[in-house]
C-alpha cells in the first residue's frame, strides 16, 4: 500500500470520525442482527454514557470484537477502533472500513501514525477501541498487554472503559458465520491525570491498573482466568521441583507435605534436604499439610503422588476440586485394580474443567536447574497452552501433546522397561536388552489398541524418557531393578532405596491390563511373575528368552 493511501485513511478518520448515513444504516442493520443470530448480551451500557473522549480497552478474539463493543455504546456515539493494515490492501475493502471507523495500524511495530490518530479522535471527545493484547488471542485466557493504551490514557485525559469480549472466537468457521453466543461487558470508567509525554515505565504502569479490570470483566463473563494460584500435594523429590518450577513461572504455590512435623522440617531447612537437597524454596512457596491445602479459588492442582497412593489422595480431595479448576497429574503408573491411566481414573472422580499428565525425561534436579524437557499432555488446547507458559517462562522445553494416552502409557512403560532392564543386567546386556523390546513392545500394542499415537513413544515421552531413566545411576526404578536382580523380595526394596518404585507397583497391574484387552503380554507377565516372588531370576530370564524365540519363529 502507497504512503499516500495509507495517510488518507488517517486523514479521513481524524477529520470525520465516519459516514454518518453509512455508520447508521450499518448499525440499524447490524445490532439487531447481533441481538438475534449472536444472542448478544450487553453488560454495563451504563458506563458507555461517559462524557467527553473515551477509550474503549477491550480484549480481542476475533474480527466481531469492535462491533459487538460498539453496539454497547449510545448510537451518538460511534467508536472508531484499529485494523490491521492488510484490511485495506483492496480498495473497496479499505474505503469501507474507513467509512465505519476504522483505521489502519501496522501490527509489530511502533505505528506512530495510528497512535496519532487515535489520541486525536480521543482528544476531540470521540471514542476510540483499543486491543492492547497488539493481536487475536482465540484460545485460553487473556494474553499479557502492550503499553500503548497507557501511553494513550495518559497522552488524552480520556475516560478509559475496560471492556471484556468473550463468545466471538467461535462465530467465524472459515467463511461461515455461524450462530454462537456472545457476550460483552463494560466495566466502571477510569481516568488518569494527563501527561503530554510520559514516560514508558509510567504508561506501563497505567497499563498494569487498567489491564486488572479487563481481567475482571473477562472473569465475571465465564471467561477463563490466568493462572494465578496452584497446589502440589505431594513433597518427594519430583513435586518440591514441580512447586519450584511453577514458583519461578510466576504463580503462588502450596506443597502439601504428608505430616505437621515434615512440614516443619521443610520450613525450618528452607529446602527439602530429604529428597531434593541444595534447591532452595521460593518465597512463593506457601508449605502446609497436605489436609490443610486451600483447594478453593486454585487454578491448578498437581498430585506428585505415588500410583498406589493415587486412589487414597483423590478420595481425600475429589468433592474440595473446583470446576474452575485444573488437574495436573505428575504419576507413571496404573491405577489398581482395574489398570487405569491416571487421567482416566481422576477424570471420572473429579469435577475438574480439564486434566492434564506430565512426562519426558524429567528429573527432579536437572529440571530445577532449567536442563530438562518435559512433554505436557491434555485433550483440553487451553490447559495446555496454559501451563506449558508457566513452564516456558520457568526456562524449561515443555512439548505439547495432546495424545494423554500415549503420554501416560510411555510412562508406564519406561518403567516397566527400566526395572526389567536393570534387573537383567547382572546376566548380560544381551538378556537386558531383550527385557526391555519384548516389554516396550508390549506396551506399545497395548497403547495403540487404546487410541495413543505410535509416534509419542518415539519421543521425549517414551525413548527420551526411557533412556533417561535407564541411565540415571540413582533412579529409584533403576536401582529397584537392581535390587530385584539379586535376589531381593519386592517388598522389601521400597524400605532399602527410601521411596516407592512406580516400576514394582505397576508390572503386575499392566501385565494383567495388556492380557485382558487381547495384547499378547508374555513379558509382562514373566516380569509380574518374578515381583510376586513366584520365580527366581534365572527362571524369569530363561522365559524371556523363550518368549523372544517363540516371537522370532513366528
Amino acid at each position: 500500500m502507497s504512503p499516500e493511501r495509507l495517510a488518507s485513511y488517517h486523514a479521513y478518520t481524524r477529520k470525520h470520525s465516519v459516514n454518518w448515513p453509512m455508520y447508521c444504516v450499518a448499525r440499524a442493520f447490524l445490532l439487531p442482527f447481533f441481538l438475534v443470530y449472536f444472542r448478544l448480551e450487553r453488560r454495563g451500557r451504563e458506563y458507555g454514557k461517559a462524557k467527553g473522549g473515551v477509550i474503549v480497552a477491550a480484549n480481542h478474539r476475533s474480527f466481531l470484537d469492535p462491533f459487538v463493543a460498539g453496539a454497547c455504546l449510545p448510537w451518538r456515539r460511534p467508536m472508531n477502533y484499529m485494523a490491521k493494515v492488510e484490511l485495506f490492501q483492496r480498495r473497496w475493502q479499505g474505503w469501507l472500513l474507513s467509512r465505519l471507523g476504522a483505521f489502519p495500524v501496522r501490527r509489530g511495530e511502533s505505528d506512530e501514525e495510528s497512535m496519532l490518530t487515535a489520541r486525536m479522535i480521543a482528544e476531540r471527545g470521540g471514542a476510540v477501541c483499543v486491543f492492547p493484547e497488539g493481536t487475536r488471542i482465540r484460545r485460553g485466557t487473556l494474553a499479557n498487554p502492550k503499553r500503548g493504551v497507557g501511553r494513550l490514557a495518559l497522552q488524552t485525559g480520556a475516560v478509559v472503559i475496560p471492556t471484556a469480549v468473550l463468545g466471538t472466537e467461535h462465530v467465524r468457521r472459515g467463511w461461515r458465520i455461524r450462530p454462537h453466543k456472545c457476550k460483552v461487558r463494560l466495566g466502571p470508567p477510569m481516568t488518569f491525570p494527563r501527561a503530554e509525554e510520559p514516560s514508558p515505565a509510567l504508561a506501563e504502569t497505567v497499563t498494569a491498573r487498567i489491564w486488572p479490570n479487563v481481567l475482571l470483566q473477562w472473569e465475571d463473563l465465564g471467561g477463563l482466568p490466568p493462572m494465578r494460584r496452584a497446589a502440589v500435594i505431594g513433597a518427594g523429590s519430583w513435586g518440591t521441583a514441580v512447586a519450584v518450577l511453577l514458583a519461578r513461572g510466576g504463580l503462588e504455590v502450596q506443597l502439601g507435605a504428608r505430616t505437621s512435623e515434615r512440614v516443619e522440617e521443610l520450613i525450618e531447612d528452607g529446602e527439602n534436604r530429604r529428597y531434593l537437597p541444595g534447591v532452595p524454596l521460593p518465597e512463593q512457596i506457601d508449605v502446609r499439610p497436605a489436609s490443610a491445602i486451600e483447594l478453593a479459588g486454585l487454578d491448578l492442582i498437581c498430585l506428585a503422588i505415588p500410583s498406589k497412593q493415587l486412589p487414597q489422595a483423590v478420595g481425600a480431595i475429589a468433592d474440595r476440586v473446583s470446576s474452575r479448576s485444573a488437574v495436573l497429574l505428575l504419576t507413571k503408573g496404573l491405577i489398581s485394580p482395574q489398570g487405569q491411566l491416571p487421567a482416566e481414573y481422576v477424570g471420572e472422580r473429579v469435577r475438574a474443567r480439564a486434566i492434564a499428565c506430565l512426562g519426558g525425561p524429567a528429573h527432579a534436579r536437572e529440571a530445577v536447574s532449567g536442563s530438562a524437557a518435559l512433554v505436557l499432555g491434555s485433550a483440553d488446547e487451553e490447559l495446555r497452552v496454559q501451563i506449558g507458559e508457566v513452564f516456558d517462562r520457568a526456562g524449561l522445553v515443555c512439548e505439547r501433546s495432546r495424545d494423554v494416552v500415549g503420554v501416560e502409557m510411555a510412562g508406564a512403560a519406561k518403567n516397566a522397561a527400566a526395572l526389567a532392564a536393570a534387573a537383567a543386567e547382572p546376566h548380560g546386556l544381551n538378556a537386558a536388552g531383550i527385557a526391555v523390546a519384548a516389554i516396550w513392545r508390549e506396551c506399545i500394542d497395548h497403547a495403540v489398541a487404546r487410541g495413543a499415537d505410535p509416534d509419542t513413544f518415539a519421543g521425549l515421552a517414551g525413548v527420551g524418557d526411557l533412556t533417561a531413566t535407564m541411565m540415571a545411576p540413582s533412579g529409584r526404578n533403576r536401582r529397584a531393578g537392581e535390587l530385584l536382580g539379586t535376589g531381593t523380595p519386592a517388598a522389601e526394596i521400597p524400605g532399602k532405596i527410601g521411596q516407592a518404585s512406580e516400576g514394582l507397583d505397576t508390572v503386575p497391574i499392566l501385565a494383567e491390563a495388556v492380557a485382558s484387552s487381547g495384547v499378547e503380554a508374555e513379558a509382562l507377565a514373566a516380569l509380574a511373575s518374578l515381583i510376586r516372588g513366584e520365580c527366581d531370576v534365572e527362571e524369569w530370564i530363561a522365559n524371556l528368552r523363550q518368549v523372544e524365540r517363540k516371537r522370532r519363529a513366528a
